[in-house]
């Protein structure tokens, strides 16, 4: 499993990633448009996925990884519980 650091370098790995605020979580972008959020509160990343990635991804296991309960995750927004490590 990934932790909240691993996720976090992970993010900022990618070319032309800018590590933002969104409300109370850190977001992560690429010309302007969010990719990824951090909640380190509550130890979950969001990750914006293709709608065939998210179902693939989704069903390895829906208590780790899981779509976000409204629009936005017909949208391909998808929820990926993180460890404490």
């Amino acid at each position: 499993m990934v932790n909240n650091s691993y996720f976090w370098q992970l993010a900022l790995s990618f070319p032309d990633t800018v590590e933002l605020p969104h409300f109370e979580k850190t977001s992560f972008r690429i010309s302007k448009k969010i990719f990824a959020t951090l909640d380190t509160a509550n130890q979950r990343a969001c990750i914006k996925l293709s709608p065939i990635d998210q179902s693939v991804f989704c069903a390895f296991d829906k208590d780790v990884i899981y779509r976000v309960n409204n629009k936005w995750g017909q949208q391909g927004w998808t929820l990926v519980k993180l460890t404490l490590i």
